[in-house]
This record gives structure tokens, sequence and C-alpha cells, in this order.
């Protein structure tokens, strides 16, 4: 890792007694954005709001997420726990005191989130520990209303050809709970706008101006028939999730200069991650199926503790080390949750970045022809393997390695490899992949029945 020179005044090395006990917290994830998106991770089109964040925090560039789409991602993220602890239980949050919100508030914060995905909805119980809670879910608590509210949206209110809550709409209605909040706060905003179909409020790189329906359309014949995507559709897209990614930069600044006016940032404890990636045909695919490749792990995150200076790290990190990141940062441990803290509080220097093992894992439970099979995978900083299980017999069904140095895009499979690195990598996803918690072929989703109306409609916005 190497230190920046700070270009933000409020970020500086200090004594943290001179703090609050108990920092306000600041968690902002952000749906299928890639970190190759971004230019501060080197894309060619500028995100201005990103790169200052690479500028004036602790920025890790090979973070990965634990899973490749938001059931498995989101709620690791939002509790501490891996995937294979939701995916037999239909994807339900864990016990209010088990999840992060419900411990910060056992220990006296205010807490708060606001978000529109209803895989992540108090229908599934992801309300737990929250003072407030707003999910964009007006019509009850049934998971099948859940599922079925944005696609009411989008169909009968004519909700301006929108399929979830905008930026702006997430950050003024968490902006006015932050007003009347008692601190200390714990605020989680989840954003959806790079998600899917992508039709941007405002066009910044697309050639032509997309109707809600093409974008739909498009987006929904991007995963049922991506064989069918022309090399312009191709480019549509990516120009379209671009057009996304800028749209929300901007709502994120907007966000922060509030936070900063109102002197709410200064001593507070800042994460901003996103829960998985998005793909562009690169191996065959698009959008974020139960795959492990780097386009749908590879993510954003900076972390902004009290007292911090800026740095870049580039050890490889998970999205499981951010709730023992926050709970090290209230009250000095993190109570044996799986990950380890991305950086830690010290009374003499500020902070440190704690020793950690040269990989993390993530994993994915297949679906459509894949169901019944489960996927994993072990990143280093240049080896990569993934592995295959069946979920019954939980025998091995394929692995493979890749070097990720000489080939960054994953597209020189191998069986094996002689380097001593990445046998020893095999070795430790073989045994990460036994010791998950065994789950049935048909255990995800198992307690939602929905309606073909439903169905349908769900397919319509890419969550089926």
């Amino acid at each position: 890792m190497r230190e920046k020179e700070s270009l933000y005044h409020r970020v500086r090395i200090g004594n943290l007694s001179r703090m609050s006990d108990r920092p306000d917290i600041f968690l902002f994830t952000i749906d299928a954005l890639r970190a190759d998106h971004l230019s501060c991770h080197g894309h060619h089109r500028e995100t201005p709001f990103f790169d200052s964040l690479a500028d004036r925090t602790i920025s890790f560039s090979n973070a990965f997420s634990v899973s490749s789409h938001t059931r498995e991602a989101m709620p690791p993220l939002l509790s501490g726990k891996r995937p294979s602890e939701f995916a037999a239980n239909g994807f339900t949050q864990v016990p209010e005191e088990e999840t992060l919100a419900g411990r910060l508030r056992a220990e006296g914060y205010t807490t708060g989130g606001f978000h529109s995905n209803p895989y992540l909805s108090r229908a599934y119980g992801f309300g737990a520990g929250f003072d407030e809670f707003y999910d964009d879910l007006v019509l009850g608590q049934n998971k099948i209303i859940a599922l079925a509210q944005q696609a009411l949206d989008r169909f009968v209110l004519n909700r301006g050809g929108q399929y979830y809550a905008r930026a702006p709409e997430i950050n003024e209605r968490s902006l006015d709970w932050l007003g009347d909040a008692d601190g200390p706060v714990f605020l989680w905003n989840h954003y959806m706008d790079p998600h899917g179909p992508y039709h941007a409020p405002k066009r910044h790189y697309a050639e032509r101006e997309l109707s809600a329906r093409e974008a739909e359309s498009l987006y929904r014949r991007s995963w049922k028939k991506p064989d069918s995507i022309t090399d312009e559709e191709q480019q549509l897209l990516r120009d379209s999730y671009d057009d996304e990614i800028r749209y929300l930069d901007g709502k994120l600044e907007s966000f922060f200069d509030e936070l900063e006016q109102r002197d709410r940032l200064e001593d507070a404890v800042v994460i901003v991650t996103a829960d998985h990636g998005d793909a562009f045909g690169e191996h065959g695919y698009y959008t974020h199926p139960r795959y492990l490749h780097d386009t749908l792990l590879h993510v954003p995150l900076f972390v902004s503790p009290p007292g911090s200076s800026v740095m870049d790290v580039d050890n490889p990190v998970s999205t499981l080390d951010v709730v023992p990141t926050i709970l090290d940062q209230v009250d000095g441990s993190f109570g044996g949750d799986t990950g380890t803290p991305l950086v830690t509080s010290r009374e003499s220097s500020g902070f440190e970045i704690p020793d950690r093992e040269d990989h993390v894992f993530a994993s994915a439970t297949g679906e459509d022809e894949d169901k019944g099979i489960r996927r994993f995978a072990a990143r280093g900083k240049r080896w990569k393997v993934l592995l295959k299980r069946d979920i019954e017999t939980e025998e091995i069904v394929e692995q493979t390695v890749y070097d990720c140095e000489n080939d960054p895009g994953e597209q020189d499979p191998r069986r094996d490899s002689g380097n001593e690195q990445a046998v020893l990598l095999l070795e430790r996803v073989e045994q990460f992949s036994r010791d998950q918690p065994s789950q049935t072929a048909d255990g995800e989703g198992r307690d939602v029945e929905t309606s073909d109306e439903i169905e349908d409609r769900l397919e319509a916005l890419g969550y089926k």
C-alpha cells in the first residue's frame, strides 16, 4: 500500500481520545456498480465524486464482493455473516440482535435505512434493528407484495418509467430523518441507480435516447438471450450503464456536500461500496447471474474512519469485512465476526491496517441450468481459483485457475497450475467449500410463493 497526499482537509491522523466515543456511521452501498467503470479504477470516463473519494479516504483497490448478486451479496454487508448462512433460508435476514443495525442500536445508536430493493425489504426481515426503515414498500409487509411493488410502480402507477426510488428520493428521505435523529446515528443508504434497466434521467454517453420500454426490452433480452445482442447494442448497454453511474456520482456528491454543511462528516465513520458488479458479454452473459468472474466481484470500497490519513491498499479484501470494520470503530472489537476489520482504531496513531490473509473467498448458488450447483472462488493478488460443487453429492464438478496478473479478463482458464501459490489457493478454496453449511438444491426462496402474474412482472424487471 502507498500513502497519498491528502487533498481533503477533514481527513487527518489524530488522537481518537478527542472524539466522541460513538462516532456517527454512514454506510453507502450501491447496487451493481463494478469497480472498473470508475475513473479512479482506470475507466476512460470520468466519475469526479468517486475520484474525490479515492483522494481523501483509505481506498481498497482490490476489494471483492462475497457474491455476485444482491440476494447473497447484501445480507453479509448488513450482518457480517457469509452468504451460505442465508441461502437455505430464502435469504431472509438473521435475528435483530445479530444484524449490524441491531447491534449498533444496542450500543445506543439511532438507526435508519433507506433503499428500494424488494429483496432487502422488511418483508424479508431487513428492517430488523432500524428505528426508521424506508424500503419503498407502501402496500404492506407480505413477501409477495414486496416483490410486486416495483412492478406496480412501473405498470400501474406509471412512476415515470422508473423501477425503483432514485438517488434524489433516497437522499431526501434520509436527510430528513437525519435532521431529527438523536446522535450518534447509523445511516445506511442503498442506491439502485446503476441497476438495469439502464435508463438514466440524463444522457452523457449513450449515442441515442432510449424510452423506458426500449431500455427494459434491451435489458431483458441481454440476460434472456445474450447471443442476440449485437456489437452496437452491447456498446449501447455499456454507455447507458455509464450514464447511470455518472448520474449517481453527482447525486452522491450533493449528499456529501449536505453532510459537510451539517458538520456530520469530520469525526464520522464513512464507508462506500457496492454489492456486486455487472457484466457486458465478457464471458458470454450480461447483468449479474450467479457466476464469480471479477466483472461481478470486483467492487469499489472506500473507508474513512475518524482521524484517518489517505492511502491506497492493494491487498485483497472482502465486503464481508465491512461489518467488523464498523464494529471495531464503535467499541474496539468486532465480536468474532467472520471477516477482518479493514481499519482498526489505535489511540496513539489514529488507525492501522491490520494484517490479514492474502486471499478472499466468494460463493454463489447456481440457477437455471446450474441449479443444484454451488460455485466458490478464492481470489489472491495474482491467482484466482474457481470451484464448483454439486449441492446434493458435495462432489467437485469443476475447478479452474486464472492468472489474473497476465490474464486480467479471465479469458484463459486452466485446469491446474504448477505455481505454488495457485496450488495453495486451490487447497484453500476446497477446504472453504467443505466448511460452508450444507443446503438443499431447492433451498433458495422455498418459502416464497408467487402468482404467474407477479412472476411475469418480476421478469420484466430483471429479478427472475
